[in-house]
């Protein structure tokens, strides 16, 4: 769990593909995800790669909510094929949504990219822990990932901060 007094937030980074976990194919994203991350300041504590299969993924996201990390960032399965089921995973587990994340990368990578607005990240809140949904190209995983880094120090400070209740 991340002290929110020290600044320094956890993140578990997942890449979705199949032909990445059967080790067909190098993953890129994940490590293209894990530099800007780092860069960021943000600590890495987990970096997987699952295949493209509603219930792995879910129960991986599940797992990492357990373990109470701030920041969980999913790349790969957000597109239009048979097995881009991530959104669909990562909604049987948030319980709300945050849809003004996946908006603005959308937005921003309409200008590099006309196709981004064919994504269907989402991101929302389990817990404490934000979930958000990158494309699975090392490209657009990045760009996604800069158009929002920025909210997720004061996002995390809030959604971590201990709830303060009193007596009525």
């Amino acid at each position: 769990m991340s002290d929110p007094t020290e600044g320094v937030f956890q993140v578990a980074i997942v890449t979705v593909s199949d032909r990445s976990y059967r080790r067909e194919r190098e993953d890129r994203g994940g490590p293209a995800v894990a530099a800007i991350v780092k860069a960021a300041g943000f600590q890495i504590v987990s970096q997987q790669i699952v295949p493209d299969e509603p219930h792995v993924i879910e129960s991986t996201l599940r797992s990492l909510v357990a373990m109470h990390i701030p920041l969980i960032l999913t790349t790969g399965g957000t597109g239009f094929g048979p097995r881009d089921v991530t959104p669909e995973a990562t909604r049987r587990v948030i319980t709300r949504e945050v849809p003004g994340l996946a908006e603005e990368m959308r937005r921003q990578g309409i200008a590099r990219n006309r196709h981004a607005i064919l994504s269907r990240a989402v991101s929302g809140i389990c817990e404490t822990s934000l979930l958000v949904n990158l494309p699975g190209s090392p490209t657009g995983a990045v760009e996604s990932l800069e158009a929002i880094i920025g909210t997720f120090a004061h996002a995390l400070s809030v959604l971590t901060r201990p709830a303060f209740h009193h007596d009525a």
